[in-house]
């Protein structure tokens, strides 16, 4: 069954729905610049009242390790998805755990364009890694950009990095095109973020159920 994430939650409103329409994880965004930025007391309040099985990820752009494991910590996290250029030193520590105790798994976002055969060798073993995410970019900004990789191009990569670690794939998915996305790529799971919204930030409950919908339908012809 295909693991699917509702991210850029920014209210327990929008969380519930998801849960309850069979989303397997919840997105919170700690990025200053996002539209669907969440404060860290927020999303505490928001993971306590759910379910112990759904993973609460908290997505992070260029912040150091400290800093995540602090956010880690205060909200209640069970996983990070980092996005960003993302330093040897950085990415050493975190994996050591010398600045790293929260015991919260690892996403490693990367752009669909700038996906390379070396990418395992960049974030470090499989492994290390919960799951490689494949995104897209427009304008300089990665993530909830509403706007799709070249899948045929990425297709290759994406499958011969799948043999060693999950990949998730986002960017631009919608309950229209996600069958095809799981068709091409085969993943381990499916991430949406603006796909499923009303405006930046608030989510649509019947667009968020139609995605999920989409998806089971999918993994049942695949």
């Amino acid at each position: 069954m295909t693991w699917i994430k509702i991210c850029g939650i920014t209210n327990l409103e929008d969380a519930l729905t998801a849960v309850d329409a069979g989303a397997d994880a919840l997105g919170f965004v700690f990025y200053e610049k996002s539209p669907r930025k969440i404060g860290v007391e927020t999303a505490r309040e928001i993971a306590k009242q759910l379910p112990t099985s759904v993973e609460k990820v908290g997505v992070f752009v260029g912040l150091d390790a400290s800093r995540i494991e602090e956010t880690v910590q205060q909200a209640g996290l069970t996983a990070v998805q980092l996005h960003g250029n993302f330093s040897e030193h950085f990415w050493g520590n975190m994996r050591s755990g010398a600045n790293w105790s929260g015991g919260a798994k690892l996403i490693a976002a990367i752009p669909g364009d700038l996906l390379k055969g070396d990418v395992l060798v960049q974030f470090g073993l499989p492994g290390e890694l919960f799951a490689i995410l494949v995104d897209s970019r427009a304008n300089g900004v990665a993530g909830g950009t509403g706007t799709t990789f070249d899948w045929e191009a990425a297709r290759g990569v994406v499958t011969a990095v799948s043999l060693s670690v999950p990949v998730i794939v986002a960017g631009g998915l919608t309950s229209w095109n996600v069958g095809e996305a799981i068709r091409l790529f085969q993943p381990f799971g499916v991430d949406v973020a603006s796909g499923v919204e009303a405006r930046p930030g608030k989510k649509d409950p019947a667009k968020i159920r139609g995605f999920v919908s989409a998806v089971r339908a999918a993994g049942k012809v695949t």
